[in-house]
């Protein structure tokens, strides 16, 4: 098998499995809307607000033959994408954590994007392999630990909560969707328990917010490079630590908030791969 078809098969495997995703979380909005729970709780008002950004352009963002590249690095527009958002990101002075994917390209988009931060805090960025890819593709598979901080030597990056087999695409870290689900929902849960009051979140959100409103503006994910969305916690099913998005948020993406159907979902995937 050549490596092209080996890439479109794994893209059609993650197809399948983002299919059923979004069919159960079509349960969970059906669920919420004959509830009037959404509203935030005393303890969930407790809770830190998170504002989630998409990493920067990376390599294989240009092409789906880029996709064999390992743990790709960010373009030069990329990096460019990070230095705009870091000038024009308005809640600088509000941030008092930064977390991200292990990846390259999100720990990159981070420490660019939100070094003010980080140096107005004290603090290093906190990396969550929860966060993480969901697909097995090299493109979505990290480095070693050794690795990633060899390659980050001297920056404010904390890998402890890291494991050895963070990138293995095995066990919890696996690309299946109860795998994916399970990790998101533990993230999330980490998240929830932080003290503090606002939280930055680089990585892959698409899966993570359960959220698939205007899904259909970018290939693949829904999210542009560097977007940013500001999310609270809801106090339905607070098990699951689900994530609603704020209406300063919505307002400033100006999205329609409309449920994606069959036909609408096909046109999310990447060019070439086949739209069941």
């Amino acid at each position: 098998m050549t490596q092209q078809k080996k890439v479109a098969l794994q893209l059609l495997h993650r197809l399948e499995a983002l299919l059923k995703h979004l069919a159960h979380r079509k349960r969970i909005r059906k669920a919420r809307s004959k509830n009037s729970f959404l509203s935030l709780s005393p303890t969930a008002a407790m809770t830190p607000t998170l504002h989630l950004v998409r990493h920067a352009q990376g390599f294989h963002n240009l092409n789906v033959a880029n996709h064999i590249i390992h743990d790709p690095v960010l373009t030069p527009l990329g990096e460019e994408q990070c230095r705009t958002l870091a000038a024009n990101f308005p809640y600088h002075d509000r941030v008092e954590a930064v977390v991200a994917s292990p990846m390259k390209r999100t720990i990159a988009t981070a420490l660019l994007g939100f070094s003010q931060d980080l140096q107005r805090t004290g603090t290093k960025l906190i990396c969550l392999p929860e966060v993480q890819e969901t697909s097995d593709l090299p493109c979505d598979t990290g480095s070693s630990v050794e690795e990633l901080r060899e390659f980050f030597a001297g920056k404010p990056v904390d890998f402890s909560l890291v494991a050895p087999d963070w990138n293995s695409k095995k066990g919890k870290f696996a690309a299946k969707e109860r795998a994916i689900e399970a990790r998101a929902r533990e993230a999330r849960r980490w998240l929830m328990r932080r003290l503090e009051k606002e939280v930055v979140v680089c990585g892959y959100l698409h899966y993570f917010t359960e959220d698939w409103a205007d899904s259909n503006r970018f290939n693949g994910t829904g999210w542009a490079n560097t977007e940013y969305r500001s999310y609270t916690f809801s106090s339905f099913e607070p098990e699951e630590a689900h994530l609603v998005e704020t209406e300063e948020s919505k307002a400033r993406r100006s999205g329609s908030g409309k449920a994606l159907d069959r036909e609408e979902r096909a046109q999310v995937l990447p060019e070439g791969v086949p739209k069941l």
